[in-house]
């Protein structure tokens, strides 16, 4: 897996995006930590070659020739949130929130919810054949 680093303002911010984004998790130290770690993990094992961020306030990021999706937490629910989901097939129908828009998609994960493992390795692939194509 590729690691984002910024210049010194990784120093500043506590180290690489891999290591702030392990960190938040952490801080989280509940269901969204856990589910986050989950979802990481995911997406680490579907695009080894993915790339982690943090932008616009402590937001996890992963690309590959662009966006694929980012990680936000709420109170009630972990959402993933595919930059170009609306070009994406979803057989499985794990889109469940952003439904209305043009161009993103999105998964709401809320605590006890079970994640169909093979299906979101499959949609981030999509995802990174959709980037590159």
């Amino acid at each position: 897996m590729k690691k984002e680093t910024v210049g010194s303002k990784d120093a500043e911010e506590g180290g690489s995006a891999s290591q702030r984004i392990d960190a938040k998790i952490k801080a989280l130290g509940d269901w969204r930590g856990e589910t986050l770690a989950r979802v990481r993990t995911l997406i680490k094992q579907a695009d080894p070659e993915v790339v982690e961020a943090l932008k616009w306030r402590g937001v996890p990021v992963w690309s590959h020739a662009g966006i694929l999706c980012t990680g936000e937490t709420y109170k009630n629910a972990v959402k993933m949130t595919f930059a170009k989901g609306a070009s994406l097939e979803d057989p499985s129908g794990l889109f469940n929130a952003s439904l209305d828009g043009n161009t993103r998609r999105a998964i709401d994960i809320h605590e006890g919810d079970r994640i169909d493992e093979t299906a979101l390795k499959a949609l981030i692939r999509a995802a990174v054949a959709l980037n590159m194509s």
